[in-house]
């Protein structure tokens, strides 16, 4: 069993320099934190895998698509593979649990 304690997982994404942190990886799965601070640019790009964005905390939008949504704690989105998405409009610095299924790029070419 593997358990992950949340200011466990902030630390070590603070202490990679990265705004992402990749924290369980199965072929059928992967999680990880995304934290972007308020006013920050989202650089994604379409994933070839489906995603849920967990909103933990924090303030902002997301747009889908061609749709926005306001997100703030509590709020989960779903993304299917090969959407167009990115967080923008960050209010509040947002700390997302990010799910892919199955695991993050196992699909690419």
């Amino acid at each position: 069993m593997d358990i992950f304690q949340l200011p466990d997982l902030i630390k070590q994404r603070q202490d990679s320099n990265k705004p992402y942190l990749e924290f369980i990886r199965h072929p059928s799965l992967s999680m990880g934190l995304y934290e972007l601070p308020a006013g920050g640019v989202d650089p994604q790009k379409p994933h070839t895998e489906d995603e849920v964005y967990y909103i933990v905390k924090g303030r902002g939008k997301i747009r889908v698509g061609e749709e926005d949504q306001d997100v703030s704690d509590g709020v989960t989105v779903f993304v299917a593979a090969g959407v167009d998405h990115r967080f923008h409009s960050i209010s509040q610095d947002l700390v997302i649990l990010v799910f892919f299924a199955p695991a993050e790029y196992s699909n690419k070419k």
